[in-house]
């Protein structure tokens, strides 16, 4: 007897490339496609929208930067009506603030995906408090919520009951985000010198991944000859990163780079990966940096700490601490054995723990408990 496929709508908060749009891409390509047919409804346009449709799914844009944008509600609720929604997975505070009512009112099982509250660290006491209200009532509604690391659960815990709560963590394609495959030469293609040591830095150009503290640690280094810096990624705060290089003086050891879909080639040119995040979820972009064998420098913050056992599979530093930075960059460019331990290290992190295949296996067992 065969049992008929469900269908699962994958809500994501932006086309744009991040973190939980890159794990939505893995996810849906990860599913059992003789058990799982994937839908996708992206709340802005972008590159990750391309590349889905590229990849055969179905998907849709409904337009709205805003979340609880109710004027949405009922385009929303006719592309679930329309495609025989099963199951709604919401990844994210937007996508589930502009999924659960259409949830609730064809009494179709929710679940939430958090790549991250959306209360932070550098916000008001006020907009912390009304973020933090919020994500209590979008827990509440979802009939399961997958914490991407267990800092994020602990964290969630201590605001607000989460009694339907599970961690999941992110998982990474070791097939595509391997170190011993053939790559392009990116350090050709950007006239890097192979002798040099490149750091890089691959992300959201916005606050979140504070790149200006990234460059004025870069500015403070004492020596900077043999060491370029590779920033890829767009942002807000594009524009503001690459005023201050100039300023700083530092556009002769720094290649910008807009956001590119051969993230592994990039990873494979460089050395160091760097993320100074003032907060995260469980950063993918540092996954797949560490599958790819590489030394990592990051904060030392929730999310990251899930990942980085500082000194071992890579370096911790203060989260916003310039002069901290600046000296690990220091001490991890002079010591190309270092460099390798670390990298070694953090490979074997990712293959034992944070593999793509277990983390489908577990999504699916949640998807089960409620079809």
């Amino acid at each position: 007897m065969t049992t008929a496929k469900k269908t699962i709508l994958h809500a994501i908060r932006q086309g744009q490339v991040g973190g939980g749009e890159t794990h939505v891409l893995d996810l849906v390509n990860s599913l059992d496609k003789a058990k799982y047919e994937s839908v996708i409804l992206s709340f802005t346009e972008g590159p990750m929208v391309e590349k889905l449709k590229q990849d055969g799914f179905k998907t849709y844009v409904v337009s709205t930067e805003k979340p609880f944008n109710f004027r949405v509600w009922k385009q929303v609720r006719q592309i679930i009506s329309a495609e025989n929604i099963d199951l709604i997975h919401a990844h994210g505070t937007r996508a589930n603030s502009n999924t659960f009512y259409s949830a609730k009112l064809l009494k179709i099982p929710l679940v939430y995906t958090v790549h991250g509250w959306s209360f932070h660290p550098d916000q008001s006491k006020m907009v912390k408090f009304i973020r933090s209200m919020s994500e209590r009532f979008l827990v509440s509604v979802a009939n399961k919520t997958i914490c991407v690391s267990k800092s994020n659960l602990i964290e969630g815990k201590t605001k607000f009951p989460m009694t339907n709560a599970t961690v999941i963590a992110n998982g990474i394609n070791r097939f595509k985000f391997n170190p011993d495959k053939e790559f392009k030469n990116i350090r050709l293609e950007f006239g890097i010198d192979e002798s040099f040591i490149l750091v890089g830095y691959i992300a959201r150009i916005t606050n979140q991944k504070s790149p200006l503290t990234f460059l004025r640690a870069i500015a403070m280094l004492p020596e900077k000859e043999n060491i370029r810096f590779l920033i890829v990624g767009d942002g807000d705060l594009k524009t503001q990163m690459l005023s201050l290089s100039k300023d700083l003086n530092l556009d002769k050891y720094i290649t910008f780079v807009d956001f590119r879909n051969d993230i592994p080639d990039i990873l494979n040119a460089i050395d160091v990966f760097c993320l100074p995040s003032l907060w995260e979820g469980l950063p993918i972009a540092l996954l797949e940096a560490m599958s790819m064998r590489k030394a990592i420098i990051a904060s030392k913050i929730d999310g990251i700490t899930d990942l980085i056992d500082d000194g071992l599979n890579g370096l911790l530093v203060k989260a916003a601490d310039i002069d901290s930075l600046s000296k690990t960059l220091q001490r991890l460019i002079l010591d190309r054995k270092l460099i390798a331990d670390l990298g070694l290290e953090a490979e074997k992190t990712v293959q034992e723990k944070f593999n793509i295949s277990t983390m489908t296996k577990n999504i699916e067992a949640v998807y089960q408990e409620f079809i």
